[in-house]
């Protein structure tokens, strides 16, 4: 029964609807991701290159790019293999999830690169992103304040990693396994709303 729901993609509309009624999309939202290590069972699907499994310093596993709103509560993510660097995913992560632009986009240093801000701006958004120790020409003003918000997504991502199936990664196929975080996402939602 969960693959025939997986295949129809029930758990990512369950998910989409209930991301959608978010109060705070429009204002902040927060990017960032996690590694998740598979489990032996894990490998030996046909086609593995677009199972969103990879080989890092971390072991063979994926990794999930989320997105989340003001209060942490999630608005969509996005699988890659582990071996994936923040940066390039922040495109992604800018167009997925609810139609609903920010007024400002919060992120950790695996973002900081020009190309980020720039894509931001040509959006509309405001981009809240710390510049490395080694770059040249920072900004006199960093925002920090704003800033302490992004413990929100960390929160997330440990509240994420409470789902033993989410936390290790068992399902070959990343449509079943994507099917397992929207249904994380769903029941961190739901209990959002009931708490």
């Amino acid at each position: 029964r969960f693959w025939r729901l997986s295949q129809c993609g029930t758990f990512e509309a369950f998910f989409q609807a209930l991301a959608a009624c978010s109060r705070t999309a429009g204002l902040i939202q927060m990017f960032d991701s996690t590694s998740i290590r598979a489990h032996v069972s894990a490998a030996g699907a046909r086609g593995q290159e677009t199972q969103a499994l990879g080989r890092s310093r971390g072991g063979f596993g994926t990794k999930i790019h989320i997105k989340c709103d003001k209060q942490g509560l999630p608005l969509d993510f996005h699988l890659t293999g582990n071996e994936a660097s923040d940066s390039p995913q922040f495109e992604i992560l800018a167009d997925i999830g609810p139609d609903v632009t920010p007024r400002a986009v919060i992120c950790d240093k695996g973002y900081d690169a020009k190309a980020n801000r720039e894509a931001a701006r040509r959006r509309g958004i405001v981009p809240v992103i710390p510049y490395r120790s080694n770059v040249k020409d920072q900004p006199g003003h960093f925002p920090k304040l704003l800033y302490r918000a992004r413990a929100r997504v960390e929160q997330l991502i440990g509240k994420l990693k409470r789902f033993k199936r989410v936390a290790m990664r068992c399902e070959k196929t990343k449509r079943n396994y994507a099917a397992f975080v929207s249904l994380a996402c769903v029941f961190i939602l739901i209990k959002s709303v009931h708490g």
